[in-house]
């Protein structure tokens, strides 16, 4: 079993991340469309091995009502309501999908992350248009994966296995409910506190041998490859902690 740790995000100078971390869930195609020169100069400044994930555009994703919307570049977003967002099955919808495959396909991506808010409900017009949207665009080699939130284990399952998706979620809160070719993806935000999560946790050194506890167990399971993303305050210190404890077990 292969397992491959990073952040959410570039949490270090790109020199430094890239020789110090295995992986990365891009952010920056999460908020702004991004020029294909800039992808390319990622990907060239990477070594051979390093292996890239994306999370996809907020056009995909939310509706226009995110106040994440502000940091798209796109002037007068606010007139693309009701067609952007929710896997709604519009031309501006695929566009951006296909500008994700461009994407993927210049930085040789593994994982394309699809992240949907809490307002996204487990609703007959949400089911329809993931139905349509996934029943439409192209995948080419990547794997998908989904951050569905707010929905009971069982909706998430059912959806899961329906698209063919990689169940992102926190295994500090649960297993994963869906695996795709034996590859399984977590992101770890921190603490929930209630309906809240704290970004500003630390996981501790007995949390993270906890944690590996939980991976080693997934081999039961058949997963092969996987691709534990940090996205807490602390997550450049607590992926280069996660590291060290697999290496050091690695070595007995």
């Amino acid at each position: 079993m292969r397992v491959y740790v990073g952040c959410c995000g570039f949490a270090k100078g790109m020199k430094t991340y890239f020789s110090q971390y295995d992986t990365i869930e891009i952010q920056k195609t999460f908020y702004k469309l991004q020029r294909a020169s800039t992808i390319e100069k990622w990907r060239s400044l990477a070594p051979e091995n390093f292996i890239f994930n994306i999370k996809v555009f907020q056009g995909i994703t939310h509706d226009v009502k995110s106040p994440t919307w502000k940091r798209s570049g796109i002037e007068n977003y606010k007139e693309l309501s009701g067609k952007v967002g929710y896997l709604r099955p519009t031309n501006e919808v695929f566009e951006y999908w296909e500008k994700m495959l461009e994407y993927a396909r210049i930085l040789k991506a593994r994982v394309l992350v699809i992240q949907l808010p809490a307002s996204f409900k487990d609703s007959v017009e949400n089911w329809n248009n993931a139905s349509r949207f996934f029943g439409n665009i192209s995948r080419e080699n990547f794997l998908i994966g989904i951050e569905l939130r707010g929905w009971n284990s069982e909706s998430v399952g059912k959806f899961c296995r329906r698209f063919e998706l990689i169940d992102v979620c926190d295994l500090f809160i649960r297993e994963p409910l869906n695996i795709v070719d034996g590859v399984a993806y977590f992101r770890l935000h921190g603490r929930y506190e209630g309906s809240r999560i704290n970004y500003k946790y630390r996981y501790t050194s007995q949390e993270l041998e906890q944690l590996l506890t939980k991976i080693f167990k997934l081999e039961k399971r058949g997963v092969e490859e996987i691709y534990v993303m940090f996205n807490n305050v602390y997550m450049a210190d607590n992926a280069l902690e996660l590291k060290a404890l697999l290496k050091s077990l690695y070595s007995l």
